[in-house]
């Protein structure tokens, strides 16, 4: 019996002129039926963004291409819910210029595409590549098919995404890590222009991270796929245990307020 043929998705938060788009796109099209619906431009750092207070505009620019003046997010929840003509088997995000490691996944246009596949039933990956040589968009692209092949035959838990970072360079090969941690320095620069009102720019400083053996970072440093399973529910099941014993503390009796049967009283005697 023949292999039914599915449908991807393909998106990105660098828009839809990135180099790292295109070579994601060609890198998954033998895989099955290929459908490109990203940002008009570039979207970083928007995290999860979706517009909710005005129209969205789409420009198809090929038979399977569309751009979309609107967040990652956005180009995924239109693409699933109303411009495929099928729900896709798998939607995968990237190739972003420039990787998403620890805690960036929080701000990260790219990996939240891939929780907005995942939020809708449909497994995701987030794939990004360190440095700024994108001659090695063709390396990524090869890392990038192998997983999609994997997810598309073994599938991903329910609630579940893979963030995977390319280093820059030929890889070593690939860790399945946990997220790592760093934070920027001199985060905010505040500036006086020509008026002599303040401005300011806001992460300016170069990151600093732990070194921990099991981490993105440090697979991505020594050269090495980074390939990191996120899970959407981010409840702290621990502490959730924990907190179960506040239950005495946060009890209070319950009892009218005052001021409230005062105008109860004056409603039933007629008073104005």
């Amino acid at each position: 019996m023949a292999k039914k043929a599915v449908s991807i998705l393909v998106t990105n938060d660098d828009g839809i002129m990135a180099p790292g788009l295109a070579a994601l796109a060609s890198a998954v099209s033998g895989l099955g039926t290929v459908y490109v619906v990203a940002p008009d431009r570039e979207r970083s750092t928007i995290g999860h963004a979706l517009t909710l207070h005005r129209p969205l505009r789409v420009e198809p620019l090929s038979e399977r291409q569309v751009s979309v003046n609107g967040t990652p997010s956005d180009c995924v929840n239109l693409a699933l819910l109303g411009l495929l003509p099928e729900k896709p088997a798998l939607v995968v995000a990237g190739i972003n210029h420039g990787e998403n490691l620890g805690d960036d996944v929080t701000y990260s246009g790219t990996v939240s595409a891939a929780m907005e596949g995942t939020l809708l039933g449909v497994p995701s990956i987030a794939f990004s590549l360190a440095g700024e040589d994108h001659r090695m968009f063709t390396e990524a692209g090869r890392v990038a098919r192998t997983l999609a092949e994997l997810v598309l035959r073994e599938g991903l838990p329910r609630k579940t995404l893979l963030n995977v970072n390319i280093p820059a360079g030929v890889p070593k090969g690939v860790r399945f890590t946990r997220l790592g941690h760093r934070v920027y320095s001199e985060t905010v620069r505040k500036e006086i222009d020509p008026r002599g009102k303040a401005h300011y720019w806001v992460g300016a400083g170069p990151p600093l991270w732990e070194r921990e053996e099991d981490s993105d970072m440090t697979a991505v440093h020594d050269g090495y796929v980074s390939v990191t399973p996120l899970h959407m529910d981010l409840t702290d099941h621990q502490m959730l245990h924990k907190m179960a014993g506040w239950q005495d503390a946060l009890a209070t009796k319950r009892s009218p307020h005052p001021g409230k049967r005062r105008l109860t009283r004056a409603k039933r005697t007629g008073s104005r």
